[in-house]
């Protein structure tokens, strides 16, 4: 069960990488047409800065979330290693487990604040304002799966494989 678990989360996180590229891609694109539309037709695309922003959200939530399971994150690494090992494990898996809370209240949060906001649009898109506030929600959510994940390989003395291997 647990390497079905992990086999998961790797998955997700890998695709979660896949889209972000993407996004990165499309914000490049977005705002090269933005620039070219603005400085050579002397035209700006309304709809291309909206759009950029948009997807810098998904790209970096993301990008959070995964830095999250493969250990990207900023962590207190230099504090661990100073303590003896019993301790160090009881405070990596406190750690994780704030982490994961953390994960828990931003996709709560977030959730509510697009479900406020669903009706609202976005003038130059004409999508609802509320998938500004959903990859809060992912990536709440995939923050406390991963930090799940690392508090069980933790417990059974594995480490969590990043998800580019």
């Amino acid at each position: 069960m647990y390497q079905a678990f992990v086999a998961f989360n790797a998955t997700v996180a890998r695709w979660c990488m896949y889209v972000a590229v993407a996004g990165l891609i499309g914000i490049v694109a977005t705002v090269a047409w933005q620039v070219f539309g603005r400085y050579v037709l002397n035209d700006t695309p309304t709809w291309a800065e909206s759009t950029a922003l948009v997807l810098i959200l998904y790209v970096t939530m993301l990008g959070a979330a995964v830095g999250v399971r493969d250990s990207g994150h900023i962590g207190l690494e230099s504090l661990l290693v100073l303590v003896p090992e019993s301790v160090r494990l009881k405070l990596e898996i406190v750690i994780h487990l704030l982490v994961g809370t953390f994960g828990l209240i931003m996709a709560w949060n977030g959730g509510v604040l697009a479900e406020s906001v669903m009706a609202y649009s976005i003038p130059t898109l004409g999508l609802p304002e509320g998938i500004n506030h959903i990859p809060s929600v992912l990536a709440g959510v995939l923050i406390a799966l991963f930090s799940l994940e690392h508090i069980v390989a933790l417990v059974r003395g594995e480490e969590v494989e990043p998800s580019w291997h």
